[in-house]
């Protein structure tokens, strides 16, 4: 047998890698593109709402980004100072706080053998290896900022430019095909922006309602471990633990009851988070199973770490939407009613949406597509209605 290969195949395996190894080379500004355009996909309601009341598109934009602006620089003024004092407060008291805890798991039979570990627990190595990786640590912290900082100017610049670059990407996209590119986007749209604002709001009750915990129990340091906990939160399933385990640790200095009214409040907020809060938030942006929730996590933890499990539920949602959208059938799955309703739905558009954008430039076209979308979703929010979006 014979195997031959043509030059045309040779070309494009050649192109193939080496746009492989530019994109692994370009890993930090792909992240900077994908945290702007989640930026993006978050305010652009707030922008809209703005519009809305006959506000000009840029000074929507000069509002709303200002306010962000104003009030991360006001969260960190109140914030990081008493942050930075009480960590360095708690690690002062860590012997104290470690021998509280050898006392109280050595008052059980079950857990001596934890007591006598932690009592002989060594990290003296440990803590000088840290303190000689300060240096680099701040290079990256510095790094990270600057990033950061890229990332949030890049989304700005894309919302003032966001009608020329919607136009271009339509400009690459067959015309019949407009009308399901237009609710991609608005999918996405809802997606990335549900899920962001959806973990900014249950972070920052997370945190708020620790610090006021802990400060009722008079538990010490309660701004650093509110801060932690709120961070903490965003992941889901171990986020709980990671959050209750400091927390109950320093409470220990208050007693046993506290640290158990502590952990009994905490369980019950864990629960109305989940069983309430959640899907109030974040309504349609992530229909998730729960199986589905579970292995994206674990793939995304695997793949990227923090990161990767911070961004797995969005891709995951993000893949099932295009699934849905693109029309592709799942293995054992039949044709519903509704769903030839909606491709009857589709075909109407789509022709009414040649009629209207016939000769039409790109950039105006992509707004006749947002505005049947955008019709498109509310006449079938009607017909089945759900949570808020």
């Amino acid at each position: 047998m014979r195997i031959e290969i043509s030059p045309k195949s040779m070309v494009i395996a050649v192109l193939v890698g080496a746009a492989s190894w530019m994109l692994i080379r370009l890993v930090p500004a792909v992240m900077v593109l994908l945290v702007a355009l989640m930026i993006v996909g978050t305010l652009n309601p707030a922008v809209r709402w703005l519009q809305a009341r006959a506000i000009g598109r840029g000074a929507s934009i000069a509002i709303v980004f200002g306010v962000l602006l104003l009030l991360g620089i006001a969260l960190a003024t109140l914030t990081l100072p008493a942050l930075f004092a009480q960590v360095s407060s708690l690690i002062e008291q860590e012997p104290a706080l470690r021998a509280n805890l050898v006392n109280f798991l050595g008052r059980y039979r079950l857990t001596e053998f934890l007591a006598v570990a932690v009592r002989d627990l060594h990290y003296e190595a440990l803590v000088k290896g840290a303190a000689l990786d300060v240096l680099s640590a701040s290079a990256r912290l510095i790094e990270i900022v600057a990033y950061g900082a890229g990332a949030f100017f890049l989304a700005m610049y894309m919302m003032i430019d966001g009608d020329r670059l919607r136009g271009a990407l339509f400009l690459a996209t067959p015309r019949p095909h407009h009308i399901r590119l237009s609710r991609v986007l608005l999918n996405l749209e809802t997606i990335v922006g549900g899920y962001i604002r959806g973990q900014l709001i249950t972070c920052l009750l997370m945190g708020f309602f620790m610090f006021v915990l802990l400060t009722l129990c008079g538990v010490p340091n309660a701004v650093a471990l509110a801060a932690f906990g709120g961070m903490a939160d965003v992941l889901p399933f171990v986020g709980i633990f990671l959050t209750m385990v400091p927390a109950l640790l320093a409470s220990l200095s208050q007693g046993v009851l506290v640290t158990v009214i502590v952990l009994v409040l905490m369980l019950c907020y864990e629960e109305f988070e989940s069983r309430v809060l959640v899907p109030v938030v974040y309504g349609r942006a992530l229909r998730l199973p729960s199986s589905v929730v579970l292995f994206a996590l674990i793939a995304g933890g695997t793949l990227a770490g923090i990161a990767g499990a911070l961004l797995a539920l969005p891709v995951a949602a993000t893949i099932l939407m295009l699934i849905d959208e693109l029309g592709m059938d799942m293995p054992g799955e039949d044709v519903q009613r509704e769903d030839m309703e909606i491709q009857q739905q589709d075909e109407r558009s789509e022709a009414e949406y040649l009629r209207r954008t016939k000769g039409m430039p790109a950039e105006q076209a992509a707004a006749v597509a947002v505005e049947i979308s955008h019709a498109q979703r509310k006449e079938r929010d009607e017909a089945q209605p759900g949570p808020p979006e």
